[in-house]
């Protein structure tokens, strides 16, 4: 918390005024911020893709994970993770918040699987398993100091994800 306040070069009152709950409720109001920039990222880039495909999707999101990397070292990882692993299991708030922050990132990419094509029956489970690897792949980024886990998973999960698209659902879409 110390740290938080010294960062933000606020007075330490300032803190405990504007999160009462503690490190508690700073964590969770930071992991729920983290699931709804997760969930407006994948709406942005759906609407940018110039070749609009499950895999094109991916590729995108995956990404910009790579650029981080490549950029700015590799310190940088996901907030949701870091909670689920570190405090989900002490408190109960807390893997709610993370949870919920899953879904607010899970929501989207399901809309943008099934606005792509994808079967609602299937974009569910492969939402899951997008953001499984992704998740997957940024730990082993971070642990190996290289991109290629994250270049990995989306050359393995591409083609997968396009061969999920119900070529006559989308076309059905797309009229």
């Amino acid at each position: 918390m110390r740290d938080v306040v010294e960062h933000a070069k606020a007075p330490r009152g300032s803190l405990q005024h504007y999160f009462p709950g503690g490190k508690e409720q700073l964590v969770a109001e930071a992991v729920d911020w983290a699931g709804r920039y997760a969930g407006r990222t994948v709406r942005r880039t759906a609407e940018s893709l110039e070749e609009a495909t499950p895999g094109n999707l991916f590729a995108a999101l995956v990404s910009r994970w790579r650029a981080e990397f490549t950029g700015a070292g590799y310190d940088a990882g996901c907030p949701l993770v870091a909670t689920v692993a570190d405090s989900a299991a002490l408190s109960e708030k807390l893997r709610e918040s993370a949870a919920a922050a899953f879904a607010e990132w899970r929501k989207p990419l399901v809309g943008a699987l099934e606005d792509l094509g994808v079967p609602p029956v299937r974009a569910g489970s492969l939402a899951v398993l997008m953001i499984s690897a992704l998740e997957g792949a940024i730990v082993l980024a971070r642990a190996d100091h290289s991109v290629a886990p994250l270049d990995a998973v989306v050359e393995e999960l591409r083609p997968l994800l396009d061969g999920a698209v119900d070529k006559r659902r989308r076309r059905t879409a797309q009229l």
